[in-house]
């Protein structure tokens, strides 16, 4: 029922999200004269058209200024105001990894919230992040959509108009909504410092608090997943109540899901975009039914020792919620990059981490706003190739030829995606036998639940999932310097990647489809998609999961 919600929720959704970035009329035309003044302020011309080449010049030069303006304050928090707790700066590799985190839409944390940031870093960086991290992605992917119009322009849109209006017609505008709702359901908004509480055995207990409702929404509309605690949406005040978890089902999936539409209503082809659904939707079912089927049975090491498992799994588990919605909301956020948790990963069955890794790896079922359609556009290319080939026809895809030059793109990401993270791995195994006398004492556990934790953390992290697996110490200038590299590349070789191949198809001539045309939006196709997908994905992780996961469920 909450899928069936959200879906209703998200297709008139798309249709707004299609008039926003077509420059129709809508009704948050009253902004105008506001967005108008921000251009004219910073003395950029939303008007003019761009190129691929200038649209990721433009994008990846803004990342810059919010990277050093994010590593610079979380550096001096301990000296600036907003920090009524007295929460000293960080250290510097953990101030680059936390900013890298945050501008890539990651959100992997490795500080706690509640302790190791202030009021200021809260809402003026990380906060500010979420936002401008999920505008930048949402902006990035309408322009690959904008490139497949078959129109005679060359250029992709203007990255400027296209960022601003995400965050001034989509995103804050939802945020607020969202924000209002979980203030009502008994989420904290406040400035004050931590709380005395005497406890009923007369205990004298600090609460954290702080501006909750602020950060909470964008981390979730914007699949960024920062949690403002530790525990992330485990913690009361930042999931209450029922009633609240719920909204937090809805929020996740909504833009995502809404950006598939959006692709239909703007290239006029709500064909294709409900066959995009059909496959988003079946892999996202079938790494659901691994997870809560898992979880669902049971520990059977627990149940040697006499422990009844008629709950399931429930070690590491939200008691208020159970087994089944605690692995429900794992499944969600392991395909939305949102990577909120409610439940401890580390403490999932072997074949549920399976399920994870190859989920995160894949980042296409839905995946994260604007991001997930850009990994699901390289399937793309890579599919109507292979497809078009075998049936004796020359490649295109929306009447553009698809050549060398798209493939070599396509394929580079791809590689890279599975390359990046399975390296990192190995040199993160390699220097921890390196040093058995304890100085990388990272891992909680041994043997091959260890090194499903450490190949995790990398997924995660090239991913843009940010979900931590825990068991792992993982705030080292190792980890902190290592997997910001993966994120770097995980968000920026797909978004540098996709532009390339779309910039490439834009400066060929358009061709009217045929009778021989290979139909992007039947579902025939879209079988044929999924299955290259998982030949890409699944497969290309097969051996390593072996390693990991597969034989933990083995031992067990």
């Amino acid at each position: 029922m909450i899928f069936l919600f959200t879906v209703l929720i998200a297709v008139p959704l798309g249709a707004y999200m299609k008039k926003v970035y077509s420059n129709e009329k809508n009704i948050l035309d009253f902004l105008k004269p506001v967005e108008h003044l921000i251009f004219k302020i910073c003395g950029l011309n939303p008007d003019s058209q761009m190129n691929w080449k200038k649209y990721l010049v433009a994008l990846l030069t803004i990342q810059v200024f919010w990277l050093v303006f994010a590593f610079v304050i979380l550096i001096f928090q301990g000296k600036l105001f907003l920090n009524p707790s007295a929460i000293p700066g960080m250290e510097w590799t953990l101030a680059l990894h936390s900013s890298i985190s945050f501008l890539s839409s990651t959100n992997l944390q490795h500080y706690s919230g509640e302790s190791g940031a202030s009021y200021l870093s809260q809402t003026g960086v990380f906060t500010f992040l979420q936002f401008v991290s999920a505008a930048t992605s949402l902006a990035a992917g309408v322009a690959i959509v904008r490139g497949l119009r078959p129109d005679s322009e060359p250029g992709v849109g203007n990255f400027f108009s296209d960022f601003l209006k995400s965050c001034t017609r989509i995103l804050l505008p939802l945020s607020v909504i969202v924000a209002i709702v979980f203030m009502f359901l008994g989420m904290p908004m406040t400035f004050k410092g931590s709380a005395k509480v005497i406890t009923l055995q007369g205990d004298t207990v600090n609460v954290a608090r702080g501006p909750v409702a602020s950060m909470i929404p964008i981390k979730e509309l914007g699949s960024n997943g920062g949690g403002f605690f530790g525990a992330n949406d485990a913690h009361p005040f930042e999931n209450p109540n029922f009633a609240a978890f719920i909204v937090h089902f809805i929020i996740v999936f909504l833009l995502p899901m809404a950006f598939v539409f959006f692709i239909g209503y703007f290239l006029n082809n709500k064909k294709f975009s409900w066959m995009l659904f059909a496959v988003m939707t079946a892999g996202f079912i079938l790494l659901v039914i691994p997870i809560v089927k898992d979880e669902s049975a049971g520990n059977p090491k627990i149940a040697a020792m006499g422990i009844s498992q008629s709950a399931g799994n429930m070690e590491g588990k939200e008691v208020r919620f159970g087994v089944h919605y605690s692995a429900l909301y794992c499944a969600e956020n392991i395909v939305i990059p949102a990577g909120t948790v409610a439940a401890v990963h580390d403490s999932f069955m072997p074949l549920s981490d399976t399920a994870m890794l190859i989920g995160m790896q894949v980042d296409a079922f839905y995946g994260g706003l604007g991001t997930g359609w850009i990994n699901m556009f390289i399937f793309l290319v890579i599919a109507v190739f292979i497809g078009t080939l075998m049936i004796g026809r020359s490649p295109e895809l929306f009447g553009k030829k698809i050549s060398t030059g798209e493939m070599q793109a396509a394929v580079g990401v791809s590689v890279l995606q599975i390359l990046v993270p399975v390296a990192l791995a190995a040199i993160a195994c390699f220097v921890y036998t390196s040093h058995l006398d304890g100085s990388a004492a990272w891992l909680s556990n041994k043997g091959a639940h260890g090194f499903t934790t450490m190949l995790y953390e990398y997924i995660t992290s090239t991913a843009g999932n940010g979900s931590n697996f825990a068991g792992l110490n993982n705030n080292t200038p190792f980890w902190n310097l290592t997997t910001s590299i993966a994120m770097l590349f995980g968000r920026f070789v797909p978004i540098i990647g996709g532009l390339l191949i779309i910039g490439l198809m834009r400066e060929k001539k358009h061709i009217p489809s045929s009778l021989g045309t290979l139909q992007t939006d039947s579902y025939t196709f879209g079988a044929f998609l999924f299955a290259v997908i998982l030949i890409l994905s699944v497969l290309s992780l097969f051996v390593i999961l072996m390693a990991g996961p597969i034989a933990e469920h083995f031992s067990i």
